[in-house]
């Protein structure tokens, strides 16, 4: 298939050098989407249906064999071989049960070593007689080593998750689920699924994956390329509020910026954005030829109020007034016997008594210097935060030392996020045609409100768990979540099987839930691995040693290896490493077959994943933290990272959730 694309000759179809350009580009992209992906077979699974999809039943019609993989692929005929996961005879691979065969007479699933075939596995779903069994093969897909990045589910996907993976395009989708349960596999391949199924409609809007930092990105990046989807954009909500000639340079206390992330500060900006706006108090004289119209400032102040009440972008009604303004002069001229056209109306627009009357009366804004004005003005704050802020709160977000211009300013994060809220108060934001969000729990409200400016006219697909939240301002309930995030009628699913964690390590990390998510449901691990978990008392002035000796001990196992640590303790864990030579990568840095060990500071192990995962001294990860609840998801967060094994060290006491084990 790639050679046929390869060889086409577009030199006698092309109209111009610029149609060429454009052709040229697809038929480059459909190569790079043909690519070949080392030890990643073409299908893996097939599907004997006991009548033709499609037939009437009744007739007695023949069943069909059809091939399952990753990517459509066909014969030099054009006939197909291997079906799209994502095509609709493929689901009931993903759905058929023995209750509900689903007219399935046969589900097969192959087993691959290093891209060989190698075993094989039958379900006879029609059968009465044979009894459904748990997929050994399933089973150990699931549980293989993982060294690289992220992989592609499409051989493992479950029925409550290929549920959640084909909802329609047209309606928004919150997946809570815990540490290990695939929600971003099932975000990645949702977004897989509404581009095969609405192709061109995406093509023209655009889809974007959103995650909490730049090693998560990198980690995850390779899964739809994977799929044959190469036009999908990824960022974090930093590059999303990214401005030109703005860097973040500076960081608040936590106060500050929960006070700043808060959703009643859009009001305050709504509120400083329009007070820009003057009433006039003059009346406008426009000179045409000869004559002389004027306008009294009464009926310029009620085209102003008009504008204002109808509550559209700033921008855009200061775009409107001139034309408002010529259209009232133009009924003058009407009213004295002249017929003027369209052409004359934007003749007065653009002439320089509308355009100085405008300038007076609704003035460009620049959204930064807002935000500096507000940050920096006491005065000025104190007016549109009225009845919206506490003096406490308005004193929290006041600069100590006011700063004189845009670029010398140290801008924090939370910064500028409260510039994109003011940008879009003057101009709105373009939005896209499905936005993922992952990691969502740990958003503030502005931060919501930022991403659901994305996606206003899209749909968006909304990832977490509230038991991972480890920021001041995280996410107490997705309906909160939600509402700021714009869509509120988006259905709620839970996912509460657990394929990753084994359960030794899972039911042990469950124990901090009633301390940092009351009321919030256990993963359920179907994967029991005795010997999975470690927890080991160390000699304090002996625990750095003991954590490297568990590392070299670890990498004797095939797979990857995560240490975690506090981010406090990473320094000192690094020389250990250096000095004990023992290679190590950064987060989000490909593991290799010769590089599988990563130093991981607690802060950045969120969504993240390994085979086995030494935990250095959980009480200073805990005490990282600005408070205990805070620090106890954290650990959360760390606890669940391990795929295959879990060894915790400690030289100080236990959190009391998890002391006697």
């Amino acid at each position: 298939m790639r050679e046929d694309v390869e060889a086409l000759d577009i030199r006698d179809v092309t109209a111009n050098w610029v149609n060429a350009i454009v052709l040229q580009a697809q038929i480059d992209d459909r190569i790079k989407a043909l690519a070949d992906l080392a030890h990643t077979p073409l299908f893996f699974g097939r599907l004997n249906y006991l009548h033709a999809p499609g037939a009437d039943l009744a007739e007695g019609a023949e069943g069909e064999q059809f091939y399952i993989g990753r990517r459509h692929v066909h014969d030099a005929d054009g006939d197909p071989m291997v079906i799209d996961w994502r095509a609709p005879v493929s689901q009931p691979f993903y759905r058929a049960s023995k209750n509900d065969p689903q007219d399935i007479a046969l589900r097969r699933r192959f087993g691959y070593t290093g891209g060989e075939l190698t075993a094989y596995e039958d379900e006879h779903l029609s059968d009465p007689s044979e009894a459904a069994a748990v997929s050994k093969l399933l089973q150990q897909e699931i549980e293989r080593p993982r060294v690289g990045p992220m992989r592609d589910i499409v051989a493992t996907i479950q029925p409550e998750q290929d549920e959640i993976v084909r909802s329609g395009l047209s309606g928004s989708v919150c997946v809570q689920g815990g540490p290990g349960t695939g929600k971003t596999a099932v975000g990645l391949h949702r977004v897989a699924y509404l581009l095969y199924a609405h192709r061109e409609r995406l093509a023209r809007t655009g889809t974007l994956v959103i995650g909490p930092n730049r090693s998560f990105l990198q980690y995850i990046e390779q899964v739809l390329p994977a799929l044959g989807e190469l036009e999908v954009k990824q960022a974090t909500v930093e590059d999303l509020v990214s401005r030109d000639g703005l860097e973040i340079r500076g960081a608040d206390a936590a106060a500050t910026a929960v006070v700043k992330g808060d959703a009643r500060m859009a009001e305050v900006l709504r509120r400083a954005v329009r007070s820009h706006v003057t009433p006039p108090s003059e009346p406008l004289m426009v000179v045409r030829g000869s004559r002389r119209w004027r306008v009294p400032a009464y009926e310029l102040a009620e085209i102003v109020t008009e504008l204002l009440d109808r509550d559209i972008r700033y921008g855009a009604a200061r775009d409107a007034l001139p034309q408002r303004i010529a259209h009232t002069v133009l009924v003058r001229m009407e009213q004295a016997g002249e017929a003027p056209d369209d052409r004359v109306q934007d003749a007065v627009a653009r002439g320089a008594a509308v355009k100085a009357a405008v300038k007076a009366v609704w003035p460009a804004v620049d959204p930064a210097k807002l935000v500096l004005r507000l940050l920096s003005d006491a005065e000025f704050l104190a007016e549109h935060g009225q009845g919206v802020l506490s003096d406490e709160e308005q004193r929290l977000l006041l600069w100590a030392k006011p700063f004189r211009s845009v670029k010398s300013a140290k801008w924090s994060a939370a910064d500028l996020v409260l510039i994109d809220e003011a940008a879009d108060l003057v101009e709105r934001t373009h939005s896209l045609g499905h936005v993922v969000l992952d990691e969502a729990q740990d958003l503030s409200p502005m931060q919501y409100r930022a991403v659901g400016r994305r996606c206003t006219t899209g749909s968006a697909t909304v990832l977490g768990d509230l038991a991972q939240g480890t920021t001041p301002w995280a996410t107490r309930s997705w309906d909160e979540a939600l509402a700021h995030l714009g869509k509120p009628e988006a259905v709620l699913e839970e996912l509460t099987a657990g394929f990753r964690v084994p359960r030794e390590v899972i039911a042990y990390a469950s124990r901090l839930l009633p301390s940092i998510s009351p009321g919030l449901a256990p993963v359920s691990s179907v994967r029991e691995t005795p010997g999975s978990l470690v927890v080991a008392a160390a000699d304090p002035s002996d625990l750095t040693a003991s954590v490297i000796e568990a590392c070299r001990a670890a990498l004797g196992h095939e797979g990857s290896v995560g240490l975690i640590a506090a981010d406090a303790r990473i320094p000192e864990l690094a020389r250990a490493l250096e000095a004990a030579g023992m290679a190590y990568l950064s987060p989000g840095e490909e593991t290799t077959a010769h590089a599988r060990l990563t130093l991981v500071p607690a802060s950045l192990a969120k969504g993240l994943e390994y085979d086995y995962v030494v935990l250095d001294e959980p009480a200073a990860i805990v005490a990282g933290e600005p408070d205990e609840r805070t620090g106890l998801r954290r650990l959360y967060v760390c606890l669940t990272r391990a795929v295959s094994g879990l060894t915790a060290l400690h030289a100080d006491r236990l959190p009391e959730a998890l002391a006697g084990v």
